[in-house]
């Protein structure tokens, strides 16, 4: 007896071996392009992305010969390239289309019953969810970056047939293109913490929509509070970091590092999330 229960529990054979993270890793990055919707979301986003930034550059590129002289010799000074680099409808869709995978990644288990088979073969709930963080949040980093580099540069490819575009080294240009880039992982980890919270794929999609894209359109910064509030949502923070410097501000301004530290927030706050409530909800 005390041979047989000393080799229990070194080898522990009724547990089994823990799963390695990495492992953790590659079976939600399986699983996350297992999902047809994936790859189908990110090309329809990184299309309309993409086209209404191209649209409002050639918008300029057609009316260029409207334009007034003293139009077209500011047109670089201030600032008009960089608003043609990345729009606002842009930044719209790009929230809109993170947010959607990022809540998929979670709900579509929830909604099949698979996340039963996948808590009872790992049982350790925390590095499961954080590895489904950390897949997510690279997958929308990934899609951030192309949307945003390419539609740089085929904007200002449009715009440069005007002698009006602008390079990667012009001031503001990285900023506007890492902002851009890096609200697609906010977006996503929003999601993805909506999706635990809710659990449904229809209300989370509603929650997504209202959070991210309807709170922002019913705040304006008239007011102190309503500037506040809307300084503190990723939309907002992408609004200061997309503006090119030399813009008047508004009539509450605030500081770029108060921008990134938004981004930085609410990323930060929907991983904790992610990994904490599963921790203490049942299936």
């Amino acid at each position: 007896m005390t041979t047989v229960t000393g080799t229990a529990a070194a080898g522990t054979p009724e547990t089994g071996p823990r799963g390695r993270f990495r492992d953790l890793l590659a079976a939600e990055w399986l699983k996350l392009w297992s999902l047809r919707s994936t790859p189908w979301s990110l090309l329809i986003g990184a299309v309309a992305v993409t086209a209404f930034n191209a649209g409002a550059a050639w918008d300029h590129y057609r009316y260029w010969d409207v334009l007034d002289p003293e139009a077209r010799a500011g047109f670089v000074a201030d600032g008009i390239p960089l608003r043609d680099a990345f729009t606002a409808n842009a930044a719209l869709v790009l929230l809109l289309a993170a947010g959607a995978i990022g809540a998929t990644a979670v709900t579509r288990e929830y909604g099949t019953g698979m996340i039963r088979a996948t808590f009872a073969a790992v049982p350790a709930r925390r590095p499961l969810m954080a590895a489904k963080a950390c897949v997510v949040t690279a997958v929308a980093i990934l899609f951030g970056v192309v949307v945003a580099g390419g539609s740089f540069l085929l904007t200002q490819t449009i715009l440069g047939a005007r002698d009006a575009g602008v390079s990667l080294g012009h001031p503001g240009a990285p900023r506007v293109v890492a902002a851009s880039a890096l609200l697609a992982p906010v977006a996503a980890l929003t999601g993805l913490a909506l999706g635990v919270l809710i659990r449904h794929g229809a209300a989370t999609t509603v929650a997504c929509f209202a959070v991210l894209l309807l709170l922002p359109a019913a705040v304006r910064e008239n007011r102190h509070w309503a500037a506040v509030l809307d300084h503190a949502l990723p939309l907002g923070a992408w609004n200061r970091l997309a503006v090119p410097d030399g813009f008047p501000p508004g009539p509450y301004p605030w500081t770029v590092s108060g921008a990134w530290t938004v981004y930085a927030a609410w990323a930060l706050a929907a991983a904790a999330l992610t990994v904490a409530v599963v921790h203490h909800r049942d299936q």
